[in-house]
């Protein structure tokens, strides 16, 4: 099972656009507080669009919360501050769980050095300073999807109006 997690997750629509990824992925949605908008925010809702009911979703009081359940789990720490490229991991194929940070801040440094082996980044220009957090998990779930053969999803598409030849 592939699991996402925001930490402090400030923009709504970024939390939106990553629910509809967890929901047509399957991927399950961990959200840790404090937010920077409530759940019910317009905002939020319409970027999932009408995916809400297809999600599970768990909430923490603070990472603390979070770190005290997950202590044992397989989490990959995602940070533009790491020297390990995120395509460059073998992804376990049990729970794996792929963590966040805030927009405006990232994950903080202190777990980031308590965690060296599974901290891991996206490539990207060196005077840039991120990608969009909702592209960010984008491109981080595929990659673990594609190392385990895209479980459960379909791998092909059918026209409407055609058929293919």
């Amino acid at each position: 099972m592939l699991h996402i997690v925001l930490a402090e997750p400030q923009i709504p629509q970024n939390t939106g656009n990553i629910s509809r990824t967890c929901a047509v992925t399957g991927a399950v949605l961990h959200l840790i507080k404090p937010y920077g908008f409530e759940i019910s925010d317009k905002n939020l809702k319409r970027a999932g669009l009408d995916y809400w009911d297809k999600l599970t979703i768990y909430e923490y009081q603070n990472l603390d919360d979070f770190m005290q359940k997950h202590q044992q789990d397989n989490i990959y720490y995602f940070t533009t501050k790491s020297r390990t490229c995120h395509s460059d991991v073998t992804y376990p194929e049990d729970d794996v769980y792929l963590m966040f940070g805030r927009e405006d801040a990232g994950l903080p440094e202190d777990l980031l050095v308590q965690h060296p082996e599974t901290a891991v980044r996206i490539p990207m220009r060196p005077t840039l300073r991120s990608l969009n957090l909702s592209n960010s998990v984008a491109i981080a779930v595929y990659e673990v999807l594609r190392q385990w053969d895209y479980p459960d999803m379909s791998l092909q598409g059918n026209l409407t109006k055609y058929e293919w030849e």
